[in-house]
């Protein structure tokens, strides 16, 4: 799955130097929204005091935000589609490779055309996604990491406001303990999801050979028989499915308000002011985000756990 595209001479410019071009445009975003989470400080401090300001300083904050919010625009658009094309480049690498050594297996191979076409294709895509996701979450990090650890000066709850950086503290602690429910809650998915694809297998190549001779295969009664299999499996998927999105739902709806929660005392006791009250908003959603990447993507990361299983398979019937 790598080594055809990682570890190939053909494909060395695309691999790293697209990984490079990818990074960099990471990086500029992260800056920009950087750049962002400073603006809304001044920007409400403005709207929290309103009166004592004229308006020309309004249009003079909206053009600062657009010289901000356009060009990430610009850039976060270009990322996007350079990236389908680098997961193109490396589905091709992938499926190339795995043909050559396909070619070569005298035996029949189970499956054999749902993995070259499909799975790759879904692999290439999700993993090139989610990979840069989690780099983008790592950036994000060590970027607002020290900015939510200074705004913590500005909590107001005796529990934690003397605890140095406390507003990190609170966004690791709801990530990891969201994560470790997020485990527990969805720990049957992978195997679902697995089992799924088999039967999705059968129904297909029933249908596949059917298009060739309608008179042994493409039966109805042999049709209905694994479309009940299909039916039934994905019954039991959407029902797991159904329960994890409940907590997900809940968990993302709570960590709204909890920087609110953490903060708001203090701008009643006139510790902070409005803009900081969003300025810290603002990051705690970054970090606690970067923090909660895998419960975000957690049914993306079931697809590909799926997907990376039966490519492992195909990979040993082709003795690649």
């Amino acid at each position: 799955m790598f080594k055809a595209f990682f570890k190939s001479r053909d494909w060395f410019f695309w691999a790293y130097g697209g990984a490079v071009i990818l990074l960099f445009a990471l990086f500029i975003q992260v800056e920009l929204t950087v750049k962002i989470n400073e603006w809304y400080g001044g920007f409400y401090n403005i709207l929290q005091k309103a009166t004592e300001h004229e308006v020309s300083e309004l249009w003079l904050e909206m053009e600062k935000f657009a010289r901000i919010a356009f060009p990430y625009v610009l850039i976060a658009t270009m990322t996007s589609y350079f990236t389908r094309i680098y997961a193109f480049k490396w589905r091709e690498a992938m499926t190339f490779s795995y043909v050559d050594k396909w070619q070569k297996v005298d035996e029949e191979v189970e499956g054999a055309s749902q993995r070259l076409q499909e799975d790759i294709y879904r692999f290439a895509r999700i993993f090139e996604s989610l990979g840069l996701q989690v780099i983008r979450a790592i950036m994000t990090l060590l970027a607002f990491l020290p900015i939510l650890w200074g705004l913590s000066k500005g909590v107001d709850i005796k529990i934690i406001k003397d605890i140095p950086g406390s507003l990190v503290w609170v966004a690791l602690v709801v990530s990891l303990g969201g994560l470790l429910i997020s485990w527990f809650v969805g720990i049957k998915l992978p195997g679902l999801e697995y089992n799924n694809q088999k039967v999705e297998a059968a129904f297909r190549k029933e249908l596949v050979y059917a298009e060739d001779d309608k008179i042994n295969y493409g039966k109805t009664e042999t049709l209905v028989e694994l479309f009940t299999g299909l039916k039934f499996n994905y019954n039991r998927l959407f029902l797991h499915y159904g329960y994890f999105d409940i907590w997900v739902n809940f968990f993302e709806q709570l960590m709204v308000i909890v920087p609110y929660l953490i903060m708001g005392p203090g701008l009643f006791t006139g510790l902070i002011t409005l803009g900081v009250l969003v300025q810290v908003s603002n990051a705690f959603s970054k970090v606690r985000e970067s923090f909660s990447i895998f419960i975000a993507n957690w049914t993306t990361i079931t697809e590909l756990r799926s997907i990376h299983k039966r490519l492992r398979e195909f990979e040993h019937n082709i003795g690649y």
